[in-house]
């Protein structure tokens, strides 16, 4: 198993319990990187200490602070507007460049809307 699917099973197992997602965010809002396709990403973590691992340790992420969003909120809020601005879901984003898996919204909701 890549390290990448490692840590999106992660997601899937630790958001349901800990019932919220933590992102990043300054005084402009939150950050979206661009691809080299031109495909924008907001990351999103399982908890707080991943997001804290990545304000640490990655430069262009140092000025950043981390911003908790309750589960239902992200799922009926964030994600449908992710979709309609045509962005990705970047799942527990992790290692020196703060890379991972960038996921349709429509397909990370999937996970969290039947019981497991």
């Amino acid at each position: 198993m890549s390290l990448s699917r490692a840590h999106t099973s992660a997601f899937q197992r630790e958001v349901p319990r800990e019932g919220r997602v933590w992102t990043v965010r300054d005084d402009r809002g939150y950050p979206a990187p661009q691809d080299a396709d031109g495909q924008r990403a907001m990351p999103f973590w399982s908890k707080p200490t991943r997001a804290q691992r990545i304000v640490t340790q990655v430069p262009a992420y140092a000025d950043l602070r981390i911003a908790e969003i309750a589960l239902r909120e992200w799922l009926d809020d964030w994600l449908p507007a992710l979709d309609r601005d045509g962005m990705l879901v970047g799942v527990n984003w992790s290692g020196p460049q703060a890379t991972g898996f960038d996921l349709p919204p429509t397909e990370v909701a999937e996970w969290f809307a039947a019981p497991r």
